[in-house]
């Protein structure tokens, strides 16, 4: 579902109303706006640990998209929206059981506080609401893809001993795992998420040629079934690296003199970088790539 134009947070020039003043557009993001439109991109985090998003957040990357308006990421703590003087979140489970379930009414609340209101009768708003949990289908590139297209992403992180089931039935649109494994809680599956797709954001990765060529991006048809591969084996200097015994490495440069390597390194280790990669031939260097690119289905 594409975005829609009440998602557009300014064009190449526009007006900041509140402030009066005029922004422009960085040069560095024209070539990936589309028609002179920015579209910002929001994710909206419901947690009972907040503070665990803080550095995540505003680090690197992430930090940098969102100082330029292109993501919005907000934690919201789940307590604000209990109805008692103890901030209840969690409460047994029916039947018996171990541990502590998170209660319905709070998520509820919360996720129906985040969702945005309409002024256009009709008009449906361009959410997703997914609940990170392990019994959820496991999270993918081609979701990650998915989920770009969205103006909002509302995220509920379970803990304890899991969510109460109407929150999947009748909350969420999705439930979503990253893995086959247990974790306390969904926080971790959280970020992985916000990183996969946010990347996806146009103008968030500064070179667009470093989303489109990397793993689970490009796909092929072979043999009747869709398969992908995965990137290529990549290298950096030094050309030569001699691997020492102790926990120390010495780098040893072609032009080191002969018999230096073996005396300081383990004898016969050298690790090259590939003869082709250093030629300039980028005919043979992209046939090379090609031909060592991992395919998987």
């Amino acid at each position: 579902m594409p975005r829609c134009p009440c998602t557009v947070l300014m064009f190449v020039i526009s007006f900041k109303l509140r402030q009066g003043e005029i922004l422009v557009e960085p040069p560095a993001l024209k070539s990936l706006s589309q028609g002179g439109i920015f579209l910002i991109m929001k994710f909206e985090i419901i947690t009972i640990f907040p503070n665990l998003f803080t550095n995540f957040l505003n680090e690197s990357l992430l930090a940098r998209a969102q100082k330029k308006r292109l993501l919005k990421i907000k934690t919201h703590d789940l307590r604000r929206w209990t109805t008692n003087n103890h901030k209840t979140v969690d409460d047994r489970p029916y039947g018996g059981g171990a541990g502590m379930v998170l209660k319905i009414q709070p998520i509820y609340d919360a996720v129906e506080s985040l969702k945005p209101r309409s002024n256009v009768k009709g008009q449906m708003s361009n959410v997703r609401t997914i609940l990170l949990s392990a019994k959820g289908k496991t999270f993918t590139q081609k979701d990650a893809r998915r989920l770009a297209k969205y103006d909002q992403i509302i995220m509920i992180c379970g803990r304890y001993e899991g969510v109460d089931e109407r929150v999947a039935k009748y909350v969420a649109d999705e439930e979503v795992s990253v893995g086959d494994y247990i974790l306390f809680g969904g926080e971790v599956p959280a970020m992985v998420l916000i990183e996969a797709v946010s990347r996806l954001v146009p103008g968030v990765v500064a070179k667009s040629e470093s989303v489109k060529e990397e793993s689970f991006s490009n796909w092929k048809l072979e043999i009747g079934n869709w398969k992908f591969n995965l990137e290529y084996p990549q290298y950096t200097r030094p050309e030569v690296f001699v691997p020492k015994t102790s926990s120390k490495y010495q780098v040893v440069s072609p032009k080191s003199p002969v018999g230096l390597g073996p005396l300081l390194g383990i004898k016969g280790k050298k690790w090259k970088v590939p003869k082709v990669l250093l030629s300039g031939d980028h005919k043979k260097i992209e046939e090379w790539r090609e031909k060592h690119s991992k395919l998987a289905k």
